[in-house]
């Protein structure tokens, strides 16, 4: 008795150390299966997985193995701490599973992205006569809205309300992300509508769903409503709103959340600072975001802040500053990632720095051992490109270990318009033609090559062939905002009132420019 209660007291204050010498010390005969179940527990807690395996072998060794709430607690241990493997061998080795151990299971596949899985889990369950819970609804609508099974996900919800297992608001809030996910928004606001104690989780999902389908205004709507209905917001809500306002160039709303955030004490985490961070640079204000990442202590940033700010320069053409941070990060013992890469090589596209770009991808292959992907590849060729070595890009990409994909391919297209270079155009075109059969933009941007080089006959047999696939490029457009107002406009736009003081400013510049010896097009 009095080795159990110190083993409770260390794991109850965090002193694992002295838990684990009185565990050492313990006799093997006086384990008991509670006392197993709270070291897995805590296990968990600690995050610990080699101590885990270590009471599952004590577990093995004293016969408590066949205990139904041993058996349950290794199977959470090695689910929660992501050891998928040695959970499905004690699954499958468990005789009598009831519906914990089910759900525990599908779970864990749930979570660890394995979808499929968990839903072939929810057949088998059935067959075996364990009757679903909401604890089974919630990771079987989670596993449907990561597949966009919209039909998988009609039979769910009518299955969950014929068994009875919508009481809980937070079968609901599964729903909402589910229909969500699958486009299915205004499913989704039904359901949310008829949520009646609904928790800043429901505004939450609802507020992302809008975002994430360009719904930017209904989002910030909803937000105000949220407000109005005195929710107490969180730091999901302010990630998840944060993008509708960098949709609409809406600089002075971000504002606003960061002094909200501020109030609520939100800052103080490095995600809510991150998301700050992106969505000034976004909005064009590179200071605000240098000043968000200099406030926050340098032994809490952690890699994704420095990759947001690495991010933030080279989109803003500041390659200096890109690599600046990354020379700190490597002072700093800060390991950098693809991301990182990303960012630099971003910074050297924009800037026109072939060398620098060379040297940063092999430094990523030959020192830091990680395999370039599809994007990195894609800034390697457009860099290539830009810089007139359309030859040296097309051979970089014939070289890659995997298949490449558009967005590969149509940074090439793009550096055969810019140095009128047909043969690889129809290389490069032909690939992504078969990739993106309905992108109208490829087929356009071809035309334009083969008309610069004067082939007429070719450039009329492309227009035919999108006239008569019916395709049509969709119309770019930019936005400025002027004392928080936003004003759209798209190429030639002559809708604004003022337009044709606008224009002549544009004359004006153009001239000015000229006489500087800067070209621009208007």
């Amino acid at each position: 008795m009095v080795g159990h209660a110190l083993v409770d007291m260390y794991r109850s204050y965090g002193g694992f150390g002295n838990e684990g010498n009185v565990f050492d010390e313990m006799p093997l005969w006086r384990f008991d299966s509670v006392s197993l179940v709270g070291w897995l527990r805590s296990s968990v807690d600690l995050n610990l997985l080699r101590v885990g395996k270590a009471v599952h072998c004590v577990a093995v060794v004293t016969n408590l193995c066949g205990d139904l709430s041993v058996n349950t607690a290794l199977l959470s241990m090695y689910a929660k701490l992501g050891e998928l493997e040695c959970a499905e061998l004690v699954f499958d080795g468990m005789p009598g599973k009831d519906c914990v151990v089910w759900n525990i299971m599908m779970s864990a596949y749930s979570r660890n992205g394995r979808p499929k899985e968990s839903l072939e889990l929810l057949r088998f369950m059935g067959r075996s006569g364990v009757r679903a819970d909401m604890f089974t609804a919630i990771p079987a609508i989670s596993s449907i809205a990561r597949l966009r099974a919209m039909e998988l996900g009609r039979q769910m919800h009518a299955h969950v309300i014929r068994n009875g297992l919508d009481y809980q608001v937070s079968v609901h809030n599964s729903l909402i992300d589910m229909y969500c996910e699958c486009n299915r928004l205004s499913s989704a606001r039904r359901i949310f509508n008829m949520v009646r104690d609904k928790t800043v989780v429901s505004w939450s999902a609802m507020i992302k769903g809008y975002v994430t389908h360009d719904q930017s205004l209904d989002a910030l709507a909803l937000f105000s409503e949220m407000k109005c209905d005195g929710v107490g917001v969180d730091f999901v809500t302010v990630i998840n709103i944060l993008p509708a306002c960098v949709n609409l160039g809406a600089l002075e709303n971000v504002k606003y959340f960061h002094g909200y955030s501020m109030k609520l004490s939100l800052n103080s985490l490095s995600s809510v600072n991150t998301a700050f961070l992106v969505s000034y640079a976004k909005c064009g204000c590179i200071e605000m975001s240098r000043k968000v990442f200099d406030e926050e202590n340098i032994n809490e940033k952690d890699v994704i802040t420095w990759n947001s700010m690495v991010g933030a320069y080279a989109k803003h053409g500041d390659w200096y500053r890109s690599f600046e941070l990354y020379n700190q990060m490597k002072e700093l013992s800060i390991k950098p990632d693809q991301v990182t890469f990303l960012g630099l090589l971003t910074a050297c596209v924009n800037a026109g720095l072939v060398q620098e770009g060379k040297k940063c991808f092999k430094e990523m292959i030959d020192i830091y051992g990680y395999k370039p992907n599809q994007e990195h590849y894609a800034c390697m060729a457009d860099l290539l490109g830009r810089a007139g070595q359309v030859n040296e890009a097309s051979e970089l990409i014939k070289s890659m270990p995997f298949k490449p994909d558009a967005r590969v391919w149509g940074p090439l297209l793009s550096a055969c318009k810019l140095h009128s270079d047909t043969g690889v155009a129809d290389f490069a075109a032909e690939k992504l033609i078969t990739i993106e059969p309905n992108n109208a933009g490829n087929l356009i941007l071809l035309a334009n090559i083969k008309a610069a080089a004067g082939k007429w006959d070719e450039v009329a047999k492309i227009r035919r062939s999108l006239r008569d696939m019916g395709l049509k490029k969709t119309p770019g457009c930019s936005w400025v905002e002027i004392n928080g107002r936003r004003i759209e406009f798209r190429v030639a736009d002559r809708s604004h009132p003022t337009s044709d003081g606008i224009y002549a400013m544009l004359r004006n510049l153009e001239l000015e420019s000229k006489e500087a010896n800067i070209q621009i097009h208007v």
